[in-house]
């Protein structure tokens, strides 16, 4: 099977966005594997810290939300 990370990554950056709180912190509970990748393309600040959350960037926030909205949201007819 050959797994796709990026579409990994975009889910967890949008079921992160689910978790917010404090306006950027959600809570840590990925893939140590996804939250490098995710730390990589600059989404979320390094996630290796002894906090139960990780901070979500500016760029990390709006795709998040962006991303969530895709993913798990009904759209309107």
């Amino acid at each position: 099977m050959d797994i796709d990370e990026d579409k990994i990554d975009d889910t967890v950056l949008a079921l992160l966005w689910l978790t917010l709180h404090d306006e950027r912190y959600a809570w840590k509970g990925f893939d140590w594997a996804t939250t490098d990748r995710l730390h990589k393309k600059g989404l979320i600040r390094d996630p290796v810290n002894k906090s139960k959350s990780l901070v979500l960037t500016d760029e990390g926030l709006r795709r998040s939300e962006e991303l969530f909205q895709a993913l798990f949201t009904r759209h309107r007819r």
